[in-house]
């Protein structure tokens, strides 16, 4: 298996309140008096930072996201299979932002605050994995395992196939058909990235 980049979550108290504050009753139900007190913190030294719970929820969200997606890339190697890498991070990324707890209750309680990175703006965490991953389709230009093309777009081509596969997948499944499980579609997700990325 190829080495992983870890890029633990950074320990700092309020985020780790607010996501527990979040996992326990959603961000709707979450005040800024709750994660102050689950924190340790004064109400006015959340103020200072985060004017609201979305503000500091959409701090949190980039913490979580990009800790999975920095864990799930793995390292270039000098063995010139950069794209099968590649391929392999994203479709281990796709499983970890499913399993992820704080994913998981966004999607099921809160699902409005995903849909300005869907449908507006690029936020931190998609930022990160586009520089993460540009990386590494450069690599896999220079050692020829992945298709030339320019870098950026590539890279924001594949990240949309990741994100639909990430937000839409279980719409698409069907557990008790074989042929339409999520490891089923995960594999037709590996296939496709690569055919997309095989020069």
């Amino acid at each position: 298996m190829a080495p992983i980049r870890h890029n633990h979550s950074d320990g700092d108290p309020v985020l780790d309140a607010v996501r527990d504050c979040v996992l326990a009753v959603g961000v709707r139900r979450t005040t800024l008096t709750d994660v102050a007190r689950r924190a340790g913190v004064s109400r006015m030294t959340l103020y200072r930072r985060w004017p609201d719970v979305r503000s500091l929820v959409g701090d949190l969200m980039t913490r979580e996201w990009i800790d999975v997606a920095t864990r799930a890339m793995p390292e270039p190697q000098p063995d010139g299979h950069t794209r099968t890498l590649i391929v392999d991070g994203l479709v281990a990324g796709v499983e970890g932002f499913r399993a992820h707890p704080l994913f998981r209750k966004i999607i099921d309680v809160d699902p409005e605050l995903l849909l300005p990175y869907v449908l507006d703006r690029r936020g931190a965490s998609q930022e990160a994995l586009l520089e993460l991953l540009g990386d590494a389709l450069e690599q896999g230009h220079a050692d020829g395992s992945v298709r030339i093309a320019p870098t950026r777009r590539q890279a924001r081509s594949v990240l949309l196939v990741v994100q639909s596969f990430t937000l839409s997948l279980r719409t698409m499944t069907d557990e008790d058909d074989p042929e339409l499980t999520s490891t089923a579609f995960l594999d037709e997700l590996r296939t496709l990235l690569e055919r997309t990325l095989t020069p």
